[in-house]
């Protein structure tokens, strides 16, 4: 009875919440959903590599890089639109992500946690410099002429081409969860994620499910490099904050909790664009995950004091 009265009085802030922005500051609400499906359609991958291979990924946000510039690539070379080539990027990147697992993460994965963070943290820098040699620090963006589409509703305008980020992060968790629970690969990721010696047990292969995982996962995260060019300038760096924000997304919501992780991604997303819609706080935004994450986690830990 406790749970239920409290997912009613969050739902009932929330709407409050909600019918304050759109009276007081509509903007707030408007591109701090935006950014929510942003982080959320980044985050979402992260969240699964961690339930069910139990690794933080520290070059996540790298490899989603990755993909925006090979993108960029192509389309410049070919002359395509990036959505063209969003699949192609998401299939690419997931045949990598693969041989990146089998070549490195997966000797890691029985070695101590510090282990496998400084493994992942050393692909991070690896990929960064990378492409800081071959591309240089300069950013790069391509010239799409919906990508600046915007809406006016009264006085009110403002661009709807990011709600595409919304209707993806969106797409990712129904389609997560449709394939952990309907699917006979995704049950045995679950039975995988769950108990490992169990999995092996009843004929499961483990390694070649986390492979499985880790490939969908950095494919999903390739699919969101091309979607992202769409709207954004690129260079070596622009991946490292989606990789600390996915982390804390994911650590607010729970391991596994994959609902949870859009839940989290609208409330960053509107603090964030609450802070900047004030002059004197707009420098602020860029650590509010930092606070949200120390938060969770203090908060975690009175309860399992009281317990």
């Amino acid at each position: 009875m406790a749970i239920k009265q409290r997912k009613a009085i969050i739902f009932a802030i929330s709407i409050a919440t909600a019918v304050v922005l759109i009276l007081w500051k509509p903007t707030v609400l408007i591109y701090g959903l935006q950014a929510a499906g942003l982080y959320a359609a980044v985050a979402i991958p992260m969240g699964l590599v961690l339930g069910i291979v139990h690794i933080v990924n520290l070059s996540h946000g790298e490899f989603m890089m990755l993909a925006s510039y090979a993108t960029y690539t192509v389309c410049r070379a070919l002359g395509v639109d990036p959505l063209i080539a969003l699949i192609p990027a998401a299939l690419v990147t997931a045949l990598f992500g693969w041989v990146v697992f089998q070549l490195t993460i997966r000797r890691a994965l029985k070695a101590p946690e510090l282990n496998q963070l400084i493994l992942t943290f050393g692909l991070a820098i690896a990929f960064s410099q990378i492409i800081n040699l071959i591309f240089t620090s300069q950013t790069y963006k391509l010239s799409l002429e919906y990508s600046s589409m915007s809406l006016d509703i009264g006085d009110l305008s403002f661009g709807v081409w990011s709600f595409v980020f919304v209707a993806v992060a969106v797409i990712y968790a129904v389609g997560l969860q449709m394939f952990l629970t309907k699917t006979r690969t995704g049950k045995a990721a679950l039975a995988v994620g769950q108990n490992p010696k169990g999995a092996a047990i009843v004929g499961i292969d483990v390694y070649r499910t986390y492979g499985l995982v880790f490939a969908l996962a950095i494919g999903l995260v390739g699919a969101m490099g091309a979607l992202f060019l769409t709207k954004s300038a690129i260079f070596p760096g622009v991946g490292s904050p989606f990789t600390m924000k996915s982390f804390s997304l994911v650590a607010m919501a729970g391991i596994g909790n994959i609902p949870g992780i859009l839940g989290a991604s609208v409330l960053l997303g509107l603090a964030e664009n609450f802070l900047r819609s004030f002059r004197g706080t707009r420098d602020w935004a860029e650590i509010v995950y930092f606070v949200l994450i120390i938060a969770v986690i203090l908060s975690r830990s009175l309860k399992g004091k009281k317990s």
